[in-house]
Formats: structure tokens, sequence, C-alpha cells
């Protein structure tokens, strides 16, 4: 067959061939319109620490309660839980487009709900189908970006979904400033989100749905119809013949994947460690806790006024933007593995200096000079984490799984991804208060040095390659390069790569 469409070698033979990020305004319009569902999940995130503050003074309930407060925050991570746990299966079932469709209309009528809301537990209802909304659209929109992306460019596309969830989260610290003088300030800040949902329904009623999918359901003439809005004709059939010696492979296999085969499949289980792990660690070396925290870490300066501290939550937020267009520059050009490590090295010593400026502001009452340190490394993890810890578990999620487990895989590792922000969302407060902040940022930090080592052991470098390739390189880690044997892959049950396949 000579050289996979996509894959390095194709682009030697065929350089004209290469594609850029913006030379395609199609493929581009698609990631953009995808990836409206990272804004829902960006905005959401991030307007609800300063909706709080005004739900807290409409019902006493909630101010006497602290736990009626964490219930409102954590009840749409709940949901998203739940969303990207099943958003896989509904992918596989249904497809790419219909599950961002559906994950719209929950999400609109969950912003109606809590806008809406007479009392705190109806309030609570809307955050959590807010949540399963989020969730879906959370492990979908990477998917369906990845399965329309030439391979060339495909990390800073799945990387531009990135750029909408901290450009959500950017867009909440605003409109958190604009309606602070605004009567009913809660209910417009929570309802105003139904737009974007609503907007992107429908957007996405006139886009396709993803080839890949079409193909690997039968329905070829409409996943050609696809590619040809993505290819140039003469890339376009090494792209169909490609595609339609994958699904054989993949239908020998079978129809759609089953969640217990992920944990009994050696290279899938090989290929869910190193995904899953990156999910974790992407919430387990403290991103939310900063973003979360960046009032307070302001206020420990000596900023001590409250439209101040969101000011600067702001700026925070901003960069952090920033900084994930710089990831989209640098994942296809730098890979996914080296930025990861270099992402973590400067994570590990931006928590350091963080750590070093409240032991330093524990010890010596005056503060001042700390609070700036604390700023400094306030700053530094945010320029350090966002282009490479930020958009790089989610880019590799969507590209190291076999088609069929594609949707199922990135869900549970989506789920992954929301369990662990729950865990740390839900104990950072306490432990900090507990062992004071300083150590809790060195614990961080030590997290943050154990995932170097995690993504150097487990995590394969995927830049440029084609879906197949990336196979193989489970296939190999799993069984050394000649595969596993006959008689092993009947025992593990329709063994997932046939070997003839590759004779």
């Amino acid at each position: 067959m000579g050289s996979m469409p996509g894959s390095s070698g194709y682009f030697n033979l065929y350089p004209e061939r290469k594609m850029t990020f913006f030379s395609n305004t199609y493929v581009l319009g698609l990631t953009v319109i995808a990836g409206i569902g990272g804004l829902l999940f960006g905005y959401d995130t991030g307007v609800i620490s300063g909706a709080l503050l005004y739900i807290k003074d409409d019902f006493e309930a909630v101010a006497s309660s602290s736990f009626l407060q964490e219930t409102i925050v954590s009840m749409a991570l709940v949901g998203a839980m739940i969303g990207a746990a099943t958003g896989g299966w509904i992918n596989d079932v249904f497809g790419r487009k219909r599950a961002t469709l559906l994950a719209d209309i929950v999400f609109a009528v969950g912003s109606v709900t809590m806008a809406a809301a007479p009392d705190p537990y109806v309030l609570i209802i809307g955050r959590l189908l807010i949540g399963l909304g989020v969730g879906v659209a959370s492990m979908t929109a990477p998917v369906y970006i990845a399965e329309a992306s030439p391979s060339e460019i495909r990390g800073g596309l799945v990387s531009t979904n990135v750029l909408m969830i901290t450009g959500g989260q950017f867009l909440s610290y605003l409109i958190n400033l604009a309606f602070t003088e605004v009567p009913g300030t809660w209910r417009w800040m929570l309802g105003v989100s139904g737009i974007p949902a609503v907007v992107q329904f429908s957007l996405m009623l006139y886009l396709p749905e993803s080839p890949r999918w079409l193909y690997m359901k039968g329905d070829k003439t409409k996943a050609i119809a696809v590619l040809s809005k993505i290819y140039a004709p003469d890339r376009l059939e090494d792209e169909i013949e490609h595609l339609s010696s994958q699904v054989a492979e993949e239908y020998q296999r079978k129809k759609t994947g089953r969640y217990t085969d992920v944990f009994k499949s050696k290279e899938l289980r090989l290929a869910f460690l190193a995904g899953a792990g990156l999910q974790a660690f992407q919430q387990f070396t403290g991103i939310n806790t900063v973003m979360y925290y960046s009032p307070t870490i302001v206020q420990l300066a000596g900023f001590r006024s409250n439209q101040l501290a969101l000011l600067l939550s702001l700026v925070v937020a901003a960069m952090n933007a920033a900084g994930t267009v710089v990831g989209i520059y640098l994942i296809d050009h730098v890979g996914r593995k080296k930025l990861a490590v270099a992402s973590l090295v400067g994570v590990v010593a931006s928590l350091a200096i963080l750590s070093g400026a409240f032991f330093a502001e524990s010890a010596d009452a005056s503060g001042g000079i700390y609070g700036w340190v604390a700023v400094l490394g306030l700053a530094l993890y945010i320029a350090f984490f966002s282009p490479g810890m930020g958009p790089v578990p989610w880019t590799v999620n969507s590209e190291i799984y076999p088609e069929a487990y594609r949707g199922i895989c990135g869900g549970l590792s989506a789920t992954v991804n929301w369990v662990s922000n729950l865990i740390v969302a839900q104990t950072f407060l306490s432990i900090a208060d507990s062992i004071g902040t300083g150590p809790t940022f060195l614990i961080l930090a030590g997290i943050a040095v154990v995932a170097i080592i995690f993504v150097l052991a487990f995590v394969p470098e995927t830049k440029g390659l084609t879906f197949e390739e990336v196979e193989k390189i489970w296939v190999e880690r799993a069984w050394g390069s000649t595969g596993p044997s006959p008689a092993r892959q009947v025992r593990e049950g329709r063994g997932l790569l046939s070997d003839d396949a590759e004779a």
C-alpha cells in the first residue's frame, strides 16, 4: 500500500498535500462549532463561584449551610461524571452529531431550570441537568473533531476545544463582573449559558456526522461525501482507501465495543492507563484549585477588595486562554509527550514557589513581599500548565483508542477527569485548613513529580501519527513487535488486532 496518508512518509512523497491549521476553513468551522461544547463547559465551571455570592443573598437556607453551597457547586460535577460515562455509549450507538444535539437540549433545559428556580432544590436539579449536558459534550467534541481532522493538524484542532473551555472560563469572569449591578444577578449569570447551547444546536444541524463513524456503520456514500469536503481530490482517494481497509479490519473484530473489553484486552488496558492517567494528573496537579483559589492568593498579596480580586482572576483566566493558544501551535510541532513533560517541570517549580510563599508568609506575619511571590508563582503556574497539561490529555485521549472503542474509552477517561476534579474540589479547602496552604501546594508539587515519571513511562508520542500507527504502538507495547500469538487472540476473545490483516 506504500505510505499511509497522513503519516510523515506520505508527506515526504507528496509535500503539497500537507495541510496547515488555517488551510481548510470547512474543518476549522466544524471544529469551532463542535467546540461550543467546550465553551459551555468552561463557562459553567467559572460562573458558579461568582453566582454563589448572590444566591446566598436570595436564599437564607444556602447562606446558613455550607453543605448546600458545596452541593450547588458539585452537583454539576456529579452530572458531568454521569454524562461522560454514558456519553461514550451514546456516541458509539447514535453517532457524534446526535450526541452533541442531545447534550445541547439537556443543557438548555438545565439553564432555564436554574434561572427560574424558586428554591435551592430546583436550582440543584438544574445544576445536575447542566452537568449531564457538559459531561456528554466534554467527551464528544474531542472525538468528533479528531475524526474529522487530517492527522498532521489533529492536535491543534482538538486543542481548539480546550481553548474554548478556557475562553468560556474567561467569559464567565467577565460576566460575573458585568452582572454585579443587575437585579436578579445570579439568575442572569446562570440563565445566559443557555444561549450558546441553542446556537450550537442550530449550527450543528448543518454539520455532517463524523466520516469514520458513518463508514463504521456502513454508510459509505455519506462518509465519502464528508471526506470530499475535508481533503483535496488528489489526497481524497488515498484517505478513502485507507479508511476502508481500516474499517474492514475493525469490522472483523465486531460492531461496537463493550465496557468490559477495556479491561480484558492487554493493548486496550495500556491505552486506557495512559489516557485516564493523563486526565487524573491534569486535575491532581491542581489546575482547578489554582483557578478556584486565585482570588484568595491575590487577597493574600494584600489586595483586599472583592472587585479587584475578581479583576485579577480575570487576568489569570486570560493568561490561561492565551497559554492554550501557544499549546495549539506547539502540540503538532513539538509533540504531545515533550510538551506534557516540559509543562509538568514548570508546574513543579511554580508550585514550589507558591508553597514557599505561603510557608514564609505564615512564619512572618507582615506579608507584603511574600504575597507578591505568591502572585508570581500563580502566574508562572498558569503559564506552564496551560500550553501543556491543559490540552495534551484531551488530545491524546481523542487519538489513542481503536475506532470501536473511541467513544467508550474517551468517555471513561473523561469520567476519570471529572471524578478527580470532584475529589480535588471537595478536599482542597479542608486539607489546606488542617495542614496549611503551604504544605498543600507542596503535596500538589509532589504529585506533579509523579506525573512526570508517569508520562515518561506510559505515554507514547502520537504527534502526526495516523490512528492505525497509534494502534500498532499499543500492540508492540503489549506483545513485543510480533503481536499476540493466534492462540492468545482466541483466549482474549476476538483479539483486538487481527494479525492476518497485517501480513
